[in-house]
């Protein structure tokens, strides 16, 4: 073989390789990044309650990215390179500013597709600081730094709208009209499912109404500071933690808990799932009190990869009947 010809070989080989390996790079990222060789709709949603609202809108007209996977907390969510890349080739993404600061900073870059935040289409309560202000010790002191970074991290409003289905049933509408912007084509469908999902989401909001209509205890205890919209069907929320879990408390916020709880006759202390139960098992031991999970709907976990949001939110009305005596 002359010279010439084993260069050209060399050549031809080396372009093989590079083809070879450029498509596989192709494949790899697209099918994990953004799926668009299907010719559907892609969506990227933050954390399961928006995943959800976005399977329902969107049926098989979509495909849906969940950022958060299930059995991690949405507030520790950290991007990988496909799920950043699933962001930017989205055509429609559904956020809550404030929530998850990975996300947010991600939006905030080069993204092509329509953003639905929460906050520019559900108007969110605005966040209560419990206070727990008796006390003015060193220990209490840490304790109003901690809420008042927890307040600062969320913004000045409560994200956790979901707990409230008539909000989400106004989030569904953005997301409504924002799937249709993307593909005017089937508009029609994503009505018929949006005008179904708030069907299904009033229904919900009745069966609360009722159930918790007549309490014989009125106070909950909870994890943490993610059920204040329950309070619109009668019940006062009072939290371990802040507006995220690992927000915990101190030893005088516990025992002004403690005292609340045994003034108003709870029976129960409600942990979560996702994070440790370790405080509510603490405060429940040290009560003699009963403990039950009420479930916050952040995200799936491996106990719930069978349930959806309006089963978890009738699992949640169950348990809080059983612990105040609902009839």
């Amino acid at each position: 073989m002359t010279p010439t010809a084993r260069s050209a070989g060399l050549l031809a080989a080396g372009a093989l390789l590079l083809t070879s390996g450029c498509a596989a790079l192709s494949d790899d990222s697209g099918s994990s990044a953004s799926g668009s060789d299907s010719g559907k709709v892609q969506v990227a949603a933050a954390f399961y309650p928006l995943e959800f609202v976005a399977e329902r809108v969107a049926g098989d007209l979509a495909e849906v990215t969940p950022l958060t996977k299930p059995g991690v907390e949405p507030h520790d969510l950290e991007l990988s390179i496909n799920q950043t890349a699933a962001l930017q080739s989205a055509d429609v993404i559904l956020t809550e500013h404030g929530f998850q600061p990975a996300v947010d900073d991600a939006v905030e870059q080069d993204v092509k597709g329509e953003v639905v935040d929460v906050e520019k289409v559900v108007e969110l309560r605005k966040a209560e600081d419990e206070g727990h202000e008796e006390g003015h010790d060193d220990e209490h002191a840490d304790g109003e730094d901690a809420a008042a970074e927890d307040e600062h991290a969320h913004g000045e409003t409560d994200p956790h709208f979901w707990h409230d289905p008539l909000l989400m049933a106004q989030y569904a509408e953005g997301v409504r009209d924002a799937l249709v912007k993307a593909d005017p084509d089937n508009a029609e469908t994503y009505e018929a499912n949006a005008k179904s999902l708030t069907e299904d989401l009033t229904k919900v909001d009745e069966e609360f109404k009722t159930g918790l209509a007549q309490c014989r205890i009125k106070d909950v205890v909870v994890s943490h500071d993610a059920f204040a919209y329950l309070d619109k069907y009668g019940l006062e929320f009072e939290s371990i933690a802040g507006l995220t879990p690992d927000a915990e408390p101190n030893p005088a916020q516990l025992a002004e808990i403690g005292e609340h709880a045994k003034e108003h006759g709870v029976t129960t202390i409600f942990s979560e799932r996702l994070v440790s139960t370790a405080l509510a098992d603490t405060l429940a031991d040290d009560l003699g009190l009963k403990t039950a999970v009420l479930d916050p709907i952040e995200g799936l976990s491996a106990d719930t990869e069978g349930e959806d949001y309006l089963s978890l939110m009738r699992q949640n009305l169950d348990a809080l009947k059983a612990a105040n005596g609902c009839q």
